[in-house]
């Protein structure tokens, strides 16, 4: 009796602590989406259900048969479904995770990166009670005090912020890019729980390694949340890129910008990727793709640092009003890598293997910047070319459709060991290899990949770096104008290879080559 009374009491007691949370809940008006609790529930049914499915789905077919391999890339796109209305259920962070993974073309298997590619354009957007609320708690005002107009509808929506167009009592156009109010909370909480979860798959699969997918979050994160920090770097790469007319970054209003409120000059142009915008405003294609290129060598391999978000939502081009010249808008300066000295001369000279087919060189700096014994794997997942191609000379060999679905196929294929190489490379390298898939997909939309015109600039900003270094280090005057020599040679070699090209594409070109092969 004693017992049962005292159960009666115990859940009486939960029973009225179950109910005030409710009455809690309700009245804080609370979205039970927003519980930690309710989201790693989620994300740990959904890690489970996908790692289940991979563990027993090939038990009764042999490895390498046309039926594992058509079983194979179903159990991918489900578990990329699943991986995909996770992100979308969680957003915030889950989202910024889901691109992050959508971009990685030529590391992932297709059915990840084209299923996960859609979180760009299914970010979620904040109310505009929300915004007003952010704007109220850090610039101390309201919307209509600070701005002549306030354009309700987001220009834009991503997964940690939105942005607005807005008028100021001066007469400019501004975007006002306002972070969502609960993902600085919920920020160090996904990536706590993604890190608990990525631990229990790879204990469950140890061939797939994902911590460095972890590692990236948690330290990228943080930044990426810091507007202010956003700010400055625009304003660095505007003034590191100074001397290239055809860039614009966009003027920040420091006045009006917070760690959560960033407000800028508002930028005109159509997405870098929309082939009929371009067309429509008589704009080539191939002095984007090669102006885009100029931008990335000089970032990455002279002054080492680099901007590493070029998904086309970030780059827009125009033709300008007055001066009717092409200009490129680089835009969200939140994730940058700042490249250390040995590194990035260890990938120039790197590059300029791969581009020369010196394979000594190739394996040589492959295993400095990490990649040991998997410097082959290491070779074609930098440039997404096959072992053919990099045994040739990327520059020499012609990209061709039928090398991009072999690549994308031994990305399905070599999964487990390139999880292993992106865990043993510098962690430097990620972003890069991100930045670069995501170029190569502006190229491949562009229908510009692998121009000769990409190399050469990569050659010009690689001799440009190697000379910078080996001056610094001359210990007298007639060393570092032999070193100055040696660069001017090299680069005006390369222009005369370049003008040769520029010769035989051109109609002149044509008409030469027949009248040599007459009198010949």
């Amino acid at each position: 009796m004693l017992m049962a009374g005292q159960l009666f009491k115990v859940s009486a007691l939960a029973t009225a602590v179950f109910a005030s949370s409710g009455f809690y809940v309700y009245d804080r008006q609370l979205n039970l989406d927003d519980l930690t609790v309710i989201r790693f529930g989620r994300a740990a049914a959904t890690t489970a259900i996908i790692s289940f499915d991979y563990l027993t789905a090939f038990k009764h077919l042999e490895y390498g048969t046309e039926e594992y391999w058509a079983l194979r890339s179903k159990v991918h796109l489900r578990s990329a479904e699943r991986l995909r209305d996770l992100c979308c259920a969680n957003r915030g962070t889950f989202i910024k995770v889901g691109q992050h993974l959508g971009a990685l073309d030529y590391l992932l298997p297709e059915e990840y990166t084209s299923t996960l590619k859609v979180l760009h354009s299914r970010a979620p957007q904040s109310s505009m009670q929300e915004i007003q609320q952010v704007v109220r708690e850090d610039l101390g005002k309201e919307l209509s005090e600070l701005f002549l107009s306030f354009e309700e509808k987001p220009h834009g929506a991503a997964s940690l912020a939105q942005v607005h167009k807005a008028l100021l009592h001066d007469g400019r156009t501004v975007a006002i890019k306002v972070q969502h109010p609960k993902v600085q909370s919920q920020s160090v909480k996904d990536i706590v729980m993604m890190e608990v979860l990525v631990k229990a798959v790879h204990w469950l699969c140890p061939e797939f390694a994902f911590m460095w997918l972890v590692d990236e979050a948690k330290k990228n994160m943080p930044l990426e949340l810091d507007f202010l920090r956003e700010g400055q770097n625009s304003e660095k790469v505007a003034n590191m890129l100074a001397h290239f007319p055809f860039l614009k970054v966009p003027k920040i209003h420091w006045d009006l910008s917070t760690k959560r409120i960033l407000t800028m000059e508002f930028a005109e142009g159509g997405q870098v990727n929309d082939r009929e915008y371009m067309k429509k405003h008589g704009i080539d294609v191939n002095e984007i793709s090669e102006n885009l290129g100029k931008i990335y060598s000089e970032m990455i391999f002279v002054r080492g640092f680099v901007h590493c978000d070029p998904h086309p939502g970030n780059v827009l081009v125009r033709k300008c009003p007055k001066s009717k010249k092409t200009e490129i808008t680089l835009l969200d300066h939140g994730l940058y890598q700042v490249l250390e000295p040995d590194f990035r001369l260890d990938y120039c000279r790197l590059w300029q293997a791969l581009i020369r087919g010196d394979m000594s060189g190739v394996e040589r700096y492959s295993r400095r910047l990490g990649a040991g014994d998997l410097f082959a794997l290491f070779a074609c997942v930098l440039t997404a070319r096959s072992w053919t191609a990099v045994n040739a000379g990327i520059s020499s060999v012609p990209v061709t459709h039928s090398e991009d679905v072999e690549i994308q196929t031994n990305a399905a294929q070599y999964l487990p060991q390139i999880s292993e190489l992106l865990n043993r490379v510098p962690r430097q390298m990620l972003l890069l290899l991100k930045t670069n898939d995501l170029l190569r997909g502006i190229e491949t939309t562009l229908q510009t990949r692998a121009s000769s015109s990409s190399f050469i600039n990569m050659s010009r900003c690689c001799i440009r770096a190697m000379a910078r270094h080996r001056r610094s280090k001359a210990r007298s005057r007639s060393r570092r104008v032999q070193v100055t020599l040696a660069e001017c040679v090299q680069l005006c070699g390369l222009s005369v290879y370049e003008l040769l090209l520029w010769v035989k594409g051109c109609r002149l070109g044509t008409w030469l080559t027949a009248l040599l092969t007459f009198l010949h």
